[in-house]
């Protein structure tokens, strides 16, 4: 019981993750596009490009914001990697080199009674 829960809360945190990292990207792709727009209605308008500039700035400041959101939500999910090997039921447990299994066993393997 106290393994599933445990294995479900994890899961849950590790979907969340993904889910922001695939959000901060999103956001991103949508600030690039937002950029390009507002190019085309500059261009279009003929506003003077010293009018706009400083929507021109908050842009770019969101867009390395949202960078550094990247980076450290990255950085976070490579913390609760290397936390998970310490939350009994969701450690790596390996044993031998690590290497592939052979394809022929090289022991005479006998069912001793």
């Amino acid at each position: 019981m106290r393994k599933q829960m445990i294995e479900n809360a994890a899961f849950e945190v590790a979907t969340q993750v993904r889910e922001v990292e695939d959000i901060i990207d999103s956001a991103l792709g949508e600030i690039a596009e937002l950029q390009s727009r507002l190019v085309k209605a500059i261009g279009v308008t003929g506003i003077a490009h010293v009018r706009i500039q400083n929507a021109f700035n908050r842009l770019s400041a969101t867009t390395n914001d949202l960078v550094a959101a990247r980076g450290n939500i990255g950085s976070c999910h490579a913390a609760l990697a290397e936390a998970k090997e310490f939350v009994p039921g969701l450690r790596t447990v390996a044993w031998g080199d690590g290497d592939d299994c052979p394809k022929t066993a090289h022991a005479d393997l006998r069912i001793v009674a």
